[in-house]
């Protein structure tokens, strides 16, 4: 009989089919929840015409969805570290389906308010579930760009929203948009019944010859016998408490990174919830506006893929720091009168140095924590963001009831930015005075 490093065998794995299973499964879960996120820019004109609602009133029933983002994140991601990620991510995933269809059928803006809030729920808590699963199953030297990878399917999420929206929009009205969400709920099945399990969690739970086949799945070449022990560096099994993450010297870097998630969010649903409205009132059409929204996605993809790849090859907190001061640079010259191409080269840049950027911050957190408080981790950093994902679309909304220009308006959606360089370089300063043994510690 032998005993198994469980971390070992992951980190050095060679990456193969069943990776590439783990890795498609959560980005196509991602997809539906950025397709959710992003919807309400894509419907955000239509209903403000429709029930006559002011810049601010829209802006804070865009954030009703944030708002319960910021809980689902804090709730699904603590009980996901008790309960299991499977089960957390298959609630998560029914939960935003369900109220998203349901919110094709709102007749007002408390109803449509309500359905948002509990959609948000489920998006909140899929998120951080996701990146913790990718972020144990992946080996250490492809971590990075395969959290990257899952989290492109977020902003492809977020192109499938506007593009279905510049079709459905004029012919069908918003509420098409919603019932739209349906489809997923046809693969519900199949994704859970694909979706492996964490394999810390099985250990835990004493199922060691689930934990058994799915290593020899992950890496083929290491024989394990049924006899055999697994031992991972994980907790006793219980609810991981927030008091973890200021612990063997976390609390500087845990703060930061929250700060610059708040910050980083609050850009992201700023642009994404009134990106195409302000573009609207600037002269373009709603066609051409919804297609801004196509460019800031696909910036957040091409952000995430070539920030991940940086990151496997350089030092991740500086390429975070690169990228929001890039953000900042952008986001500030898009109020500024451009022609065409140099505005969509802006807002692609604006795309792939904040939603990109939050990529890298789920991946930095991920790799920040050890495993037993790690969907804890995520999860608070994520709920803290969503306070700055909820602070967004009011922003928005208190600048264009004010009848700010809209070079001031871009301008002040780019402040964030500069406080996100200033708190990653603190990350950094710390990290650096930190000694190797701190993360070590964590994760036993």
């Amino acid at each position: 009989m032998r005993t198994h490093d469980v971390n070992s065998i992951i980190d050095n794995a060679r990456f193969n089919r069943f990776h590439w299973l783990v890795v498609s499964l959560c980005a196509l879960l991602l997809v539906f929840d950025g397709y959710d996120l992003f919807i309400y820019g894509v419907v955000l004109p239509s209903i403000m015409q429709e029930w006559g609602l002011t810049p601010l009133q829209a802006g804070a029933l865009g954030s009703y969805a944030l708002f319960g983002m910021m809980f689902g994140a804090l709730i699904f991601g603590s009980l996901a570290d008790k309960f299991g990620r499977r089960k957390g991510i298959a609630i998560c995933f029914a939960l935003f389906s369900v109220a998203t269809v349901i919110n094709g059928f709102a007749s007002n803006p408390t109803e449509f308010g309500i359905c948002r809030f509990i959609a948000g729920l489920g998006c909140g808590g899929l998120m951080p579930n996701a990146a913790a699963l990718i972020t144990e199953y992946a080996p250490k030297k492809m971590r990075s760009i395969l959290m990257a990878v899952m989290f492109g399917g977020y902003s492809l999420g977020g192109m499938l929203s506007a593009g279905v929206g510049i079709f459905m929009l004029p012919r069908f009205g918003w509420p098409s948009m919603f019932f739209a969400a349906a489809i997923p709920l046809l693969l519900m099945p199949l994704i859970v019944y694909w979706l492996p399990e964490s394999i810390g969690f099985l250990i835990r739970q004493g199922r060691k010859e689930q934990a058994r086949q799915l290593l020899q799945r992950l890496s083929p070449e290491t024989p394990i016998n049924p006899e055999d022990e697994l031992h991972i560096s994980v907790g006793k099994g219980k609810g991981a408490s927030v008091l973890e993450l200021f612990r063997h010297g976390l609390a500087l870097r845990t703060a930061a990174i929250w700060v610059a998630f708040f910050c980083c969010l609050l850009m992201v649903y700023a642009l994404s919830s009134w990106l195409p409205k302000l573009m609207a009132g600037a002269g373009y059409s709603l066609g051409s506006s919804l297609s801004f929204l196509l460019a800031l996605n696909f910036g957040g993809i091409a952000g995430a893929l070539v920030g991940g790849w940086l990151c496997d090859r350089l030092n991740l907190v500086k390429v975070v720091i690169g990228f929001f001061i890039a953000a900042l640079v952008s986001i500030s010259l898009l109020g500024i009168k451009s022609p065409m191409p140099v505005l969509y080269l802006l807002i692609f840049f604006a795309g792939a140095t904040t939603i990109g950027t939050q990529i890298l911050l789920y991946a930095g957190a991920a790799q920040l924590y050890g495993l037993n408080i790690r969907a804890t981790g995520l999860g608070w950093a994520s709920g803290i963001g969503r306070t700055g994902a909820i602070v967004g679309p009011l922003l928005g909304g208190a600048l264009m009831g004010i009848e700010l220009p809209l070079h001031l308006n871009f301008m002040a959606f780019a402040i964030p930015g500069a406080v996100a360089v200033l708190a990653m370089t603190v990350y950094a300063l710390n990290e650096r005075r930190g000694r190797p043994e701190v993360i070590a510690a964590a994760a036993q």
